[in-house]
């Protein structure tokens, strides 16, 4: 059972797969929208420009159909006027063709947006593949097309038939009128007709645009082994992970040891905890350049004492700077005092040692606050508490 989950596409496309379907040129669109509006901006133009492309009609008509004797006596007049004819037409036409063209171009856009990309027409051999063509015939995409095919055509051909059986005497009285009352009410029926189409095309694009954003994401989801194995190719395998900050760790290591024989003095617990400690001239505070605990530990009292760094046994401290004070930095400000106390011990021993006299007195006691001390702090927790 549990296979079988994991091979179910159940878990939403990542943002990695998203953008690989974009750079493919898999991106959701809408034809609905696109055809609405193209057609509505066909009809808006129209209606913008009707009467002026109805005075043209009528010019052109009577310009077409107006003949002379040295018209029908040569052809090269004739041909001429229509030629003439022609690019007036298309000069008249061009704003109207302009405004389709840019806003094709433009719907598209409202869903998925702008995607630029060569992909989906790099020449592939699969595209021959007859096999695919047929499973993609028979596909449920391919059933949802076709049931969007049939219900566009009864849809927009059931509006255009009503309006156009609505409308059949006043089109039948068209034949009686004048040229240009003809013409007039002829442009009326059309944007009307038209209007009624574009508004049963809007039903079709609510239904369509959601639709088509839902079967987008739904193509692209993703098995939870996939999402998995996408996981691991971003971040890197966790063998992998593990391997290269396990070398990070030993790299920071040997970059600790090597700090070593610089250390004023190491603080053991005595080897629970070894912290070595580094103080100059010029330093606010005490620096921490090495710690570690069981075996490193003791590695950093052996190295310690392999240069002659003097080794202390002082467990509070040692377990308060290994808890509370990070490597590189400087010794918290609630242990100064302490810090104080031993390095003070030191620099005595260090004098006594080349000088001679009397021997420092070791620092039996050591101030360190007992919340910054695992152990006293737990020993505390542990006490009874007196009644009153």
């Amino acid at each position: 059972m549990a296979e079988d989950s994991d091979l179910e596409r159940t878990e939403a496309a990542t943002g990695r797969r998203l953008q690989q379907a974009r750079e493919e040129g898999n991106i959701p669109r809408s034809r609905e929208l696109s055809t609405f509006a193209v057609t509505m901006t066909g009809v808006a133009l129209l209606m913008a420009m009707g009467e002026r492309l109805g005075d043209f009609v009528i010019q052109l008509m009577r310009r077409l159909f107006t003949f002379d004797h040295d018209m029908v006596q040569h052809t090269e007049p004739v041909l001429l006027r229509f030629k003439e004819s022609l690019i007036d037409t298309l000069l008249q036409l061009l704003p109207l063709f302009g405004g389709l063209a840019l806003v094709a171009v433009a719907a598209p856009l409202l869903v998925g947006g702008w995607n630029l990309t060569f992909k989906g027409i790099e020449p592939k051999l699969s595209k021959l593949n007859p096999a695919h063509g047929i499973k993609r015939m028979f596909s449920l995409s391919a059933l949802t097309e076709a049931l969007k095919a049939i219900l566009k055509s009864v849809v927009i051909g059931g509006v255009a038939t009503w309006v156009i059986w609505n409308e059949r005497a006043e089109l039948i009285g068209l034949i009686s009128m004048p040229l240009e009352t003809a013409l007039g009410k002829m442009m009326q029926l059309t944007f009307h007709t038209f209007l009624l189409v574009v508004g049963a095309m809007l039903l079709l694009v609510v239904v369509d645009v959601p639709f088509q954003i839902w079967n987008y994401h739904k193509q692209l989801r993703m098995t939870k082994e996939e999402v998995k194995q996408e996981y691991k190719e971003q971040e890197g395998s966790p063998e992998v992970k593990g391997r290269i900050r396990q070398l990070q760790r030993q790299a920071a290591q040997r970059r600790m040891m090597q700090e070593i024989p610089s250390a004023n003095v190491i603080v053991t617990n005595p080897t629970h905890y070894a912290v070595a400690l580094k103080y100059t001239e010029g330093m606010r505070a005490p620096q921490v350049i090495a710690k570690g605990r069981l075996k490193l530990a003791e590695k950093i009292i052996e190295t310690g004492r392999e240069h002659r760094v003097t080794v202390m046994r002082v467990p509070s401290f040692a377990r308060a700077l290994y808890f509370h004070a990070e490597l590189g930095e400087e010794v918290p400000s609630r242990l100064y005092g302490a810090a104080a106390q031993i390095l003070a011990y030191v620099y005595q021993l260090k004098l006594y040692e080349y000088n001679g006299g009397l021997a420092p007195v070791y620092p039996e006691s050591v101030e360190v606050p007992a919340d910054l001390d695992p152990e006293s702090k737990r020993q505390q927790d542990a006490a009874p508490t007196a009644n009153p």
